[in-house]
């Protein structure tokens, strides 16, 4: 092996743990805003993550989770909302009601903000419409029992 080679792999060699360092990405984040108490509904949250976890979503390996709760004082939501954007999540779940949708509009028109609950975003001035919402507000479809 010649010298300018030997000097060439060793160079190399020293880089390639920065730069493997450098590729691994940190694991994204969901933002989740809640008008409520987070005691009261921690069966929506096990089934939040239930349903990550089918997914191939699992919390402290592939994705992170913000709480936020605004313990039904629902002022606090803008301030909340925005912390979550500070914090540049992956995606801001919105749940509780049309409030805590608002602020988390209010805070953001580009992380996408999904609805988990059941009022009209329509209605609500955060979509165009349902078939094609536009903008960065979808919620999550809900099955209707068939009478």
């Amino acid at each position: 092996m010649k010298r300018r080679e030997f000097i060439g792999l060793l160079g190399g060699a020293t880089a390639w743990p920065l730069a493997s360092r450098a590729q691994q990405a940190a694991i994204p984040t969901i933002g989740f805003l809640h008008t409520g108490i987070a005691d009261r509904y921690t069966n929506y949250v096990a089934g939040l993550r239930q349903g990550l976890a089918e997914a191939g979503y699992v919390e402290g390996q592939n994705i992170a989770i913000e709480f936020r709760w605004a313990n039904n004082q629902h002022e606090r939501l803008s301030e909340l909302a925005a912390d979550l954007v500070r914090r540049q999540v992956a995606v801001l779940v919105s749940a509780g009601g049309a409030q805590s949708a608002l602020a988390a509009k209010a805070a953001t028109s580009t992380i996408p903000i999904v609805l988990a609950f059941g009022s009209d975003p329509v209605q609500l001035g955060l979509a165009t419409s349902l078939n094609r919402p536009g903008g960065n507000v979808t919620r999550v479809g809900c099955r209707q029992k068939q009478v």
